[in-house]
């Protein structure tokens, strides 16, 4: 069962620069969990609670391989 795709009203520049921000991570840490990641990548960018939720919601579900 899949989850439904993440949608969201926030179109901000700042969530633009962090999902960017956060794929680079993945890609140079690839042994770090994403939650570690989504976490340096929320505090650096100083986002929302909104925000933190909505990336936390779509982007912190491992993958399989």
């Amino acid at each position: 069962m899949t989850s439904p795709p993440c949608h969201s009203p926030l179109a901000s520049d700042k969530l633009k620069k962090a999902v960017r921000a956060f794929a680079d991570l993945l890609e140079q840490y690839p042994e770090k969990s994403r939650h570690d990641l989504l976490q340096h990548v929320e505090l650096n960018f100083d986002l929302s609670p909104l925000e933190c939720e909505f990336l936390n919601k779509c982007l912190n579900q491992e993958t399989e391989p």
